[in-house]
């Protein structure tokens, strides 16, 4: 099992921890690996989590035609019907 010593840890923030680990039941060294695990735990599942461009991205598609812009275009115009269904507003 590995040893991790931190160096240069404010009195203020080691006070902190210390006080976080009495109120826990833990010594310091399980407080702070307990923190470390709570943090990766964490970070792991917000990455799971896609933003809503990433939602709009995976909504959206692409595809391959070789037909010119203007033929898709009159193609569009073409099949388009003709509704009434707003006429009257939402």
């Amino acid at each position: 099992m590995a040893n991790l010593q931190i160096k240069g840890i404010q009195d203020e923030f080691y006070a902190q921890i210390k006080a976080l680990a009495d109120s826990e039941n833990r010594s310091i060294s399980q407080q702070v690996l307990y923190l470390i695990r709570g943090y990766l735990a964490r970070e792991k599942s917000i990455k799971k989590i896609k933003t809503p461009a990433q939602v709009l991205l995976d909504l959206t598609g692409s595809w391959a035609d070789n037909r010119d812009a203007e033929k898709i275009i009159n193609d569009i115009k073409k099949n388009r019907i003709n509704s009434n269904k707003l006429s009257e507003g939402f």
